[in-house]
């Protein structure tokens, strides 16, 4: 019986057919001219320890010259070849490479150290090179290995942060700059403010909100928290509605006013990206998002969400509905739609249902979403754009007779308070109100009863369409709280207009 197996091709022996390997690239003279020049003047060394590590040199001799040398002058003591003798002369592959000579000769060939930094950049990038070269065949043998726990998708996360790990660290360009730089910068900051009606960063479409916070500044990171059903996502989607449609004046070059687009990411873990469309459809039009749902609305509340619909239709919102993201893949798409369409903000919506890095995975949920702050953080840098990623609070606020929310209350904190440059809360009143209605007790009259009753009904009605945003933390700023005007058939929060402020009627 013949086999029905394929015939194998022969595997490709480079060696048997005379083709040359091909070798991780290193430049040894590179790596021997930089240490001469330490060696012979110190100053050399300062040119590059800002991004040069011993792992970057291709040559494990080397990497020790160039870290013992590190060492002494950041003791305050010169290192050139009599100091390192004494240090080698134990070393066998010094040894193997001639020992304290090899030492004298890497001094003897100094030249200048004018291209010391040049240097430096040949053997950093080479570096890189190297390990680009390690992460494609680690991504070619994993891929090769058909593991059932670990999905392709996954491996495709592990890589995309090992490139992003490998990008940040040892950077040639960055350090300390002059200080001149910081204060023109918060000039140009100042005088944008001062352009904005004292609005330095993305207007949150909430007058009240901006005046405590100034907006969402470049960068930051900023934690949405409260209880379930307090209208998390409710002020998110009203926030990122806001950003969207109302475009930033900047002035150009000849001082005249230009508007530009506010692209906004909104990552929605929990809800689909339909809900979210429904719930900004029923906040501008005035229509439950129910009733839309069942399809129980009348033709003219039909042609308003059809008028709506037309008017959002050209919105620069993004929507990413995909359950269990890493805060690798936020960065990814983050980072391509800037690329494509600008980006304004990102709402993260919520903190608890990302995945930590597939590297990263722990039994400690704690550490897990520590990790995710601290990437979220990072991201907000890496794009320079304000981050809202929302939270859940611990059951402890239903324990409180005060069930106002502290940071205390955040659940799984473990950095998130650190991590963030915002942190809010949102409490509605009427929400716990509605929910403590009395009932007559043993043995207590009518008459103290209705008076219990007669409290509950003033604080309903006093809580009644009112949410309380709190600002627990802010680096840039106050904290405080301010009150803002919620509906909750429309999930819709708007600035709250008081009393003594409505109009005189007549």
């Amino acid at each position: 019986m013949e086999s029905t197996r394929p015939n194998l091709a022969p595997l490709h022996d480079p060696l048997a057919t005379g083709e040359q390997l091909r070798l991780p690239p290193s430049n040894d003279e590179a790596e021997q001219a930089l240490l001469g020049a330490i060696l012979a003047n110190n100053a050399a060394y300062e040119k590059v320890s800002d991004f040069l590590r011993p792992e970057h040199f291709a040559d494990g001799v080397h990497a020790r010259i160039f870290e013992a040398c590190g060492k002494l002058i950041e003791r305050g003591q010169i290192a050139n070849a009599i100091q390192l003798k004494n240090l080698f002369e134990q070393e066998s592959a010094l040894a193997e490479v001639g020992g304290a000579q090899y030492l004298a000769q890497l001094q003897a060939s100094y030249v200048t150290i004018i291209n010391a930094a040049d240097y430096g950049k040949t053997i950093h990038d080479l570096y890189l090179r190297r390990e680009l070269i390690t992460l494609g065949e680690d991504m070619v043998n994993e891929a090769f290995e058909h593991d059932l726990d670990a999905e392709a998708t996954q491996q495709i996360e592990v890589a995309e942060d090992r490139l992003y790990r490998l990008a940040e660290v040892g950077q040639t360009e960055g350090g300390l700059a002059p200080f001149k730089t910081a204060v023109l910068e918060s000039l140009h900051m100042t005088e944008a403010a001062m352009n904005r009606d004292g609005l330095s960063g993305v207007s949150s479409g909430l007058q009240d909100l901006d005046r405590l916070l100034g907006g969402f500044h470049r960068s930051d990171l900023v934690i949405l928290a409260a209880r379930p059903s307090m209208g998390k996502t409710s002020l998110a989607t009203n926030i990122a509605y806001n950003v969207a449609s109302a475009p930033r004046i900047e002035k150009d070059a000849e001082g005249d006013p230009v508007e530009q687009r506010q692209p906004v990411a909104f990552f929605s873990l929990e809800m689909s990206a339909e809900q979210l469309s429904t719930r900004i459809l029923s906040e501008r039009t005035g229509v439950r998002s129910d009733a839309m749902r069942r399809g129980d609305i009348s033709d003219d509340e039909f042609d308003q969400v059809f008028a709506a619909t037309k008017e959002l239709y050209e919105l620069p919102l993004f929507v990413d509905d995909t359950p269990a993201l890493s805060v690798g893949q936020v960065r990814t798409r983050a980072r391509r739609l800037k690329r494509q369409q600008g980006l304004s903000l990102i709402v993260v919506d919520y903190l608890q249902l990302m995945q930590p890095p597939a590297n990263k995975r722990t039994e400690n949920r704690v550490q897990e979403v520590s990790e995710i702050t601290r990437g979220l953080k990072a991201l907000a840098k890496d794009l320079d754009v304000p981050v809202i990623a929302l939270s859940q609070l611990s059951r402890a606020v239903e324990q409180r007779e005060d069930k106002r929310p502290q940071l205390a209350d955040l659940r799984e904190s473990g950095s998130i308070e650190q991590d963030a440059d915002v942190v809010m809360f949102i409490y509605r009143e009427q929400y716990y109100a509605e929910r403590a209605e009395p009932t007559q007790r043993d043995g207590e009259d009518d008459n103290k009863f209705h008076e219990r009753l007669e409290r509950w009904k003033e604080r309903c009605e006093r809580a009644y369409g009112k949410a309380e945003v709190i600002v627990a933390k802010q680096r840039h700023g106050p904290i405080g709280s301010r009150e803002f005007s919620f509906d909750g058939d429309t999930t819709r929060f708007s600035d709250l207009i008081a009393d003594d402020h409505l109009p005189e009627q007549y």
